[in-house]
């Protein structure tokens, strides 16, 4: 066994909790230390028909994750004091890893006001919005002037509304060729332009979530060369796919959506020279019939804590295209420095000799809407521990 972690682990306790895997001598089996996904939705409170903190962390920790940050659209928002503490509540009693909530930038997450943003300061990760762009400039400066005196993050999901026009997938060659409603690009890299002034301007750390184009990639690679204090993220599935490799069907919408060719190779560049600093997931489930309308009608979001690893060690560790240190950075190590977030003795065990076909049906969140479903992937979590506990050993909670 390989042992990628800076930590004594005990290979004794590994074999006896995955018999299965006895043959440690001649398989490809290695320790890494735990993943940390800076932005998944676990739905509670307010929608644990789609998923709930339990069910996400087994999920989380059935993907090799030991800590993740939830984002901020629930029901009620994390908008107070009161309102973050429903939610910790609830992380307190049925987290099975570290759950990190994001506080929202506004209240309601409607942009027309600040949520209590000093308040909640040390009871949450950092402040988004994720699931809406912050629209008025002025009260997404007044939001990074606040955070900046608090020595916060702001996290943005970063979307001009004008520009949307009822679109619901990538304003390219698929949209037109299927007479759909496109989203185009500039509704992404539009606001990510303006909120790296309002960065530069107010020195604030900013994250920004989920990027997709080609041009967001190259505003942030000169920001980043212009001194400001920027990060970003993007998802496996865009990395993987562009827009002509995508189906009429639910499990193929997200927001933002798959984009072209070209924003893929950009993208992959992009984790190739450092640009880009996180996978995270975007982990967003919903219901079985919320994601059977085809692309038009079915809700946002896809699921993808419990592929993200195979994904990524299967298309650009295996194929040369990024070393197995970068993608424990892209992982790990990025996220927890960026967002202060311990790694603790916590560590997960894969085979990745191990071949899958991605089934959505053995998945431990509740929702199954993958893009990924029937893909052949390598590399299986076969234990995941957080902070000396086992959580999840061979598909099964411990």
């Amino acid at each position: 066994m390989k042992n990628y972690t800076s930590f004594h682990v005990d290979e004794q306790f590994v074999s006896a909790t995955i018999p299965h895997s006895a043959d440690f001598a001649n398989s490809n089996i290695v320790i890494f230390p735990g993943f940390c996904d800076v932005h998944v939705h676990f739905r509670e409170p307010g929608f644990s028909y789609k998923e709930t903190i339990l069910s996400g962390s087994l999920a989380g920790a059935n993907g090799g994750y030991t800590d993740v940050c939830t984002m901020p659209n629930l029901n009620p928002v994390p908008d107070s004091v009161e309102n973050l503490k429903a939610q910790l509540d609830i992380i307190k009693r049925d987290a099975k890893i570290g759950v990190y909530p994001y506080a929202s930038i506004t209240v309601g997450q409607q942009g027309q006001a600040l949520s209590d943003l000093e308040g909640m300061r040390d009871l949450c990760v950092a402040y988004s919005d994720d699931g809406r762009g912050v629209q008025s400039d002025e009260m997404m400066e007044r939001a990074m002037l606040k955070a900046r005196a608090l020595d916060k993050i702001i996290v943005a999901h970063c979307e001009i509304n004008d520009l949307l026009k009822g679109g619901y997938i990538h304003d390219g060659e698929f949209a037109r060729l299927h007479n759909m409603k496109g989203i185009c690009s500039e509704s992404e890299w539009g606001q990510i332009k303006r909120d790296i002034e309002l960065a530069r301007k107010t020195g604030c750390k900013y994250h920004v979530c989920h990027i997709s184009t080609r041009e967001s990639v190259e505003l942030i690679r000169q920001a980043k060369a212009d001194g400001v204090d920027i990060t970003c993220e993007t998802g496996p599935h865009y990395l993987v796919f562009n827009d002509m490799m995508i189906k009429d069907e639910g499990r193929f919408k997200m927001n933002p959506p798959i984009r072209s060719e070209a924003d893929r190779l950009a993208l992959v560049e992009g984790i190739k020279d450092g640009t880009i600093d996180m996978i995270a997931t975007d982990h967003a489930p919903h219901s079985a019939e919320e994601k059977s309308l085809g692309l038009k009608d079915s809700k946002m979001g896809v699921v993808g804590l419990e592929t993200a690893f195979a994904v990524m060690y299967t298309y650009f560790v295996k194929t040369g295209e990024i070393t197995m240190e970068r993608l424990l950075d892209l992982l790990c190590y990025n996220a927890r420095k960026r967002f202060g977030i311990p790694l603790g003795n916590s560590y997960t065990v894969f085979d990745l000799d191990k071949r899958l076909v991605v089934d959505p049906s053995t998945f431990m969140s509740m929702g199954k809407a993958t893009p990924f479903e029937g893909m052949e992937l390598y590399g299986q979590c076969l234990l995941t521990v957080k902070d000396g506990q086992a959580v999840v050993a061979n598909n099964k909670p411990v």
